[in-house]
């Protein structure tokens, strides 16, 4: 079976690991017996070579590698051999049980360790006795804890990894379910005015119905590629035909024309230099308007508009105003679409939000975007 990079990877470490122990317990078992006063004879050798050379697939098959160093390391200390670099092995191997087994496997696993070694304190050729359990306890203990609190950890991080990949998802798909309903919305909603205008003209003024079906073609289509536009910009990739350009203000003069074919006669006012604005708050401020005429064209009745933009330093406004009831949507409406929509495209990107009855009658959506600037 072909294995990643990553799997060849961790093969090379652990075979590098277990060289590594292996050099240090052929080179420091005889020491650490003239240490403690006892002499490392050849059978303590065989013993040490086995449990470091087991290492080297200790994360392939984590528990066969801890019974093959636990009967090394029994055996060694029950042949009355001195402590040495072989407990690092037994350590190490304890560890990766831990680190890489569920804990209730792993402590089945600890558990068995502790009584095998549990055989040399009290039957080996110098066993330490019952003074002997703790200090054999500890090197069962620490390694397992260690080893576990390395997993805990470990899966933390995953779930936090993927808590935070499922938040990203869940806000993209908000934002892709929030560009769709401002473009399909707004186009459905003119064209069902238009559509109303046709089916009341056709047969006294079949000629005012053909301009009104005209609209309907010509905002259908606008729709559509505005739509695609945004589909595409939402998978990130770029446009090459040109056919239709990002939403932005400066698509607002069209914005006008789909509303006057339906309908509502609506004027836009410019105050302040134009100048060209950062892509998001340039589409935010152009959803706002778009979103503020839909609901012109849903709920205020016979009516018309204003658009008023506002160029500062720092910052772009954009106010709604029409003449219609001076009534909001309503609030099965405005729940994550519409006005809700509106406010958190603004506050998304650092601004504010204003809607409701105007003083002066009808109804006023008022937003300001800070565009980033140096004032």
């Amino acid at each position: 079976m072909d294995r990643g990079p990553g799997d060849r990877r961790r093969w090379l470490l652990d075979g590098l690991f277990a060289t590594a122990l292996l050099a240090i317990g052929l080179a420091g078992t005889a020491p650490a017996g003239l240490n403690q006063g006892v002499h490392a004879g050849p059978v303590a050798y065989p013993p040490v070579v086995v449990a470091a050379l087991a290492l080297a697939v200790r994360r392939r098959w984590p528990l066969p590698t801890l019974a093959v160093v636990v009967a090394a390391t029994t055996g060694y200390l029950m042949l009355g051999q001195p402590y040495g670099p072989i407990l690092l092995s037994f350590f190490v191997a304890v560890y990766t049980v831990a680190a890489h087994l569920p804990v209730r496997t792993a402590a089945v696993a600890g558990a068995v360790a502790l009584a095998a070694l549990a055989l040399y304190v009290f039957a080996g050729v110098r066993p330490p006795g019952a003074v002997g359990l703790m200090p054999v306890a500890a090197w069962v203990v620490v390694p397992f804890a260690v080893g576990v609190t390395v997993r805990l950890s470990r899966e933390a991080a995953a779930r936090s990894r993927s808590d935070e990949a499922r938040r990203l998802a869940d806000a993209e798909r908000l934002r892709v379910a929030r560009e769709v309903h401002d473009v399909v919305g707004h186009g459905l909603a003119a064209i069902h005015l238009q559509a109303e205008v046709a089916l009341h003209l056709l047969a006294r003024r079949p000629e005012q119905a053909e301009a009104a079906l005209t609209a309907i073609s010509r905002t259908s289509k606008e729709a559509l590629d505005e739509l695609r536009v945004t589909l595409t910009v939402v998978r990130r990739e770029e446009t090459t035909d040109g056919r239709a350009p990002v939403p932005g203000l400066a698509q607002l003069g069209h914005l006008r024309e789909r509303l006057a074919g339906a309908g509502v006669p609506v004027t836009v006012e410019t105050t302040g230099e134009p100048r060209p604005l950062p892509v998001a708050v340039d589409l935010a401020a152009y959803r706002v308007a778009q979103e503020a005429l839909t609901n012109v064209l849903r709920h205020a009745g016979p009516a018309t508009a204003a658009v008023r933009v506002g160029y500062a330093p720092g910052e772009v406004t954009v106010e709604v105003t029409d003449t219609g009831r001076g009534r909001p949507a309503p609030a099965d409406r405005t729940a994550g679409s519409g006005l809700a929509g509106m406010r958190e495209r603004v506050t998304a990107l650092g601004g504010t939000f204003d809607a409701g009855p105007a003083v002066s009658g009808g109804f006023r959506v008022h937003a300001t975007l800070p565009t980033g600037e140096a004032t």
